[in-house]
């Protein structure tokens, strides 16, 4: 009895109604600080031989933990109304970004690759926001489009075309890695969009074999893969980081040197702080330490995807999923590449190697997430009900709205017509114009060759096809739409 009582009271909290919300600001929490400190440990030897202070690395990173614990709560904060209707121009500009940080003199350039803009002390890497758009446009579009009954191709439009666009903008830069997290991001959007399977392997391997060609086309990238075919060969050179990585691993244990004592942060171990943090965890912390981290990742997955499965939104439950596999994907390609299963691509470990950009984007996903724990349904009957808990109301974050198929059909209903009356107006506008300005017909020309083919008889799936980047419900700026056409 009192072996299984631990077990039987963690059983009866997840039947809370705020269990989900509460697990993913803990898993967080602790990725978060967990992270910190390891940078400190990390970076203290190589912060002050470079900068002549041990605490330089980790201040920058505590900056981007602040920054992203302000996002974390913006993103608590935002209506799910809100994010979907500016989940369009958001990706625009953030595409913009990618395209910009490209030019010489916009985007500055380390070590061959350009792709941070340099704002004072800090600098911004735009392929990390660009995930971040990507699956919330990406989940709106294909929400949109399943509640319409679309046919496929209105669902691989203009979501396909623009997934490989921005993977070609970050592999300019040059960022394999980042282009294989966005690969992840567009097949999880697809798969758990509902594309058929026999389209979606299709799919797979045709992104599977364009990264194997990206990974042999450049000379650092097919060392990389040397490298992990034939560790041996060169153990001094390309091997060198890959094979240090394991001694860290090795040198550990079971239980750890101890906090701070890691030996292969005194230069042996490059980025020791960042691409491979969890060599120095485990060097450190031992067996234990990675234990811990791989439990926190696994219990994020067990939540993300009870948080999705629980969602009566499409939207939210697509957005949920395809955040959590991105997530945990990039984590286990990091982890699997330090213990020498996968070749050197460079992903960080979410949340705990260092990385500004990337830490403060991956808290705000976090808070996205959280944010749609809060509208599943038990939850929202809970908070309405003025069951909001301490931490709810220590954050006076505001009470989710129910979702509602009804009024969702209804508000896609009236955006359809107001949509069609629109381009009705306007169709009638640029026919006018046209009578105005065409010449009078010449004698025996037949009145039917200036006859045009109507818009509405191409059908309803161009005409989806068209504004695939506006939502399905009605918009304060409506009737404004079409008059600059």
């Amino acid at each position: 009895m009192t072996k299984t009582a631990p077990a039987a009271r963690f059983v009866a909290w997840l039947a809370r109604p705020l269990a989900s919300f509460h697990l993913i600001v803990t898993i967080a929490t602790l990725l978060t600080v967990l992270g910190l400190v390891m940078v400190l440990s990390a970076s203290s030897v190589e912060a002050y031989a470079e900068r002549g202070s041990a605490y330089s690395l980790f201040v920058q990173q505590a900056m981007f933990a602040a920054l992203g614990c302000v996002l974390f709560y913006l993103a608590l904060r935002i209506p799910m109304r809100r994010m979907r209707q500016w989940s369009f121009p958001v990706f625009a500009l953030s595409v913009l970004a990618l395209v910009l940080v490209l030019i010489p003199g916009i985007g500055s350039e380390v070590q061959g690759s350009r792709r941070w803009f340099d704002l004072g002390p800090v600098s911004v890497q735009p392929s990390e926001i660009v995930k971040v758009t990507l699956v919330v446009w990406g989940a709106h579009l294909l929400a949109s489009r399943r509640s319409e009954q679309a046919a496929l191709k209105d669902i691989l439009v203009p979501l396909v075309p623009a997934g490989m666009l921005v993977c070609l903008l970050v592999v300019l830069e040059p960022n394999l890695s980042t282009t294989i997290a966005l690969g992840i991001v567009l097949a999880a959007l697809l798969w758990f969009g509902g594309l058929p399977v026999r389209l979606f392997v299709t799919i797979a391997v045709s992104g599977m074999v364009a990264a194997a060609v990206l990974a042999l086309s450049a000379g650092y990238r097919s060392d990389r893969m040397r490298a992990f075919f034939n560790p041996g060969a060169d153990p001094q050179g390309i091997g060198y980081q890959a094979r240090q990585a394991q001694y860290s691993l090795a040198d550990g244990g079971i239980w750890g040197r101890g906090l701070g004592q890691s030996r292969a942060k005194w230069s042996y171990l490059p980025n020791s702080h960042n691409d491979f943090i969890f060599a120095i965890i485990g060097e450190e912390l031992g067996f234990l330490g990675c234990a811990l981290v791989l439990g926190l990742f696994a219990l994020f997955v067990y939540t993300g995807l009870r948080i999705a499965t629980r969602s009566v939104d499409p939207f939210l439950r697509l957005l949920t999923a395809t955040a959590t596999t991105w997530i945990t994907a990039q984590a286990l390609i990091n982890v699997g590449y330090v213990v020498g299963l996968l070749p050197v691509t460079g992903l960080q470990l979410p949340l705990v190697s260092a990385g500004g950009s990337s830490l403060a984007i991956t808290l705000f996903m976090f808070g996205v997430i959280a944010n749609a724990a809060r509208h599943e349904p038990e939850a929202v009957s809970a908070l309405q009900a003025g069951q909001d808990g301490r931490f709810s109301r220590l954050l006076r974050l505001p009470k989710p709205e129910a979702y509602s198929p009804a009024k969702a059909e209804a508000a896609r209903a009236r955006n359809a017509a107001k949509a069609a009356a629109q381009r009705a107006r306007t169709e009638r506008s640029r026919q006018s114009d046209r009578s105005r300005q065409a010449p009078p017909p010449r004698r025996g020309q037949s009145g039917g060759s200036a006859r045009r083919r109507s818009p509405e008889s191409r059908g309803t799936s161009s005409l989806r096809a068209t504004r695939a980047w506006e939502p399905n419900y009605p918009m304060p700026h409506a009737r404004e739409r079409g008059r600059s056409r």
